[in-house]
């Protein structure tokens, strides 16, 4: 069995259209989705944003788990200018497979293998991408793979961090971080978003063009995923 995390639903819904035989599977309070790709057994969990959400429900999820890979899917920030919108990486910091064999099995897909860093909120200005990327030698930052990785090495299980590229220096967020998604409460208040852009109309351009990435990097992050079951599965175990 290969379990795959994203932090939300906005990560992995064109993923699970690629994903047959759907179920939902309740382990220790956590539901996660089953299914298979290309017949290959697959459970996918939403681990929320940030750390607490994150610990508390991938340490549920995979007590008493037997999994042969999870891998820990999703968007990240480039923090400089190396690392574009679309772009895909490997985290060579946390990822504990080969990275090599894992991109010979993708080899008409560029991947770049680079350090990334787990931060606490979401990172807004250039200026705090410079600093961050000066201070740890990060090229990306996400909110969740940091602790993924050390349930991961509790349980045992070998760990693939994946992630596409969602905003860059040059391209950033349309909008305030604290507009676009409460960590607190897990999900954006439309409201206060719709009266952002009513107060800032100029940017409601930036907030399309930021939308329509996304749904790029949604697409190019399950091509991948398919990819990668595919071509690695059969070193793992059939045995769910």
């Amino acid at each position: 069995m290969i379990a795959i995390t994203f932090a939300l639903p906005a990560e992995s819904s064109e993923f699970l259209k690629r994903v047959s035989n759907k179920s939902q599977s309740a382990r220790n309070g956590i539901v996660a989705i089953r299914g298979t790709v290309d017949g290959r057994p697959v459970e996918v969990l939403h681990t929320g944003v940030g750390e607490k959400i994150c610990r508390e429900r991938i340490g549920k999820f995979l007590e008493d788990a037997q999994f042969d890979i999870l891998i820990s899917a999703g968007f990240a920030g480039a923090l400089s200018d190396r690392l574009q919108i679309n772009d895909l990486l490997f985290a060579q910091n946390f990822s504990t497979v080969d990275l090599k064999h894992a991109q010979s099995s993708v080899s008409n897909v560029s991947v770049h293998s680079v350090n990334m860093l787990t931060v606490p909120a979401l990172i807004d200005s250039s200026e705090e991408r410079e600093r961050l990327s000066s201070e740890s030698g990060a090229s990306a930052v996400d909110m969740e793979t940091e602790f993924i990785a050390r349930a991961c090495a509790a349980h045992g299980i070998p760990l693939l961090a994946l992630r596409v590229i969602t905003d860059t220096p040059t391209q950033p967020f349309p909008a305030s971080p604290s507009v676009l998604f409460d960590v607190e409460q897990q999900r954006t208040h439309m409201t206060a978003l719709s009266k952002f852009f009513l107060v800032n109309p100029k940017r409601l351009a930036s907030l399309i063009r930021f939308a329509s990435r996304i749904g790029c990097a949604r697409t190019t992050l399950a091509n991948m995923l398919v990819q990668i079951v595919r071509n690695l599965y059969p070193k793992a175990s059939t045995t769910p």
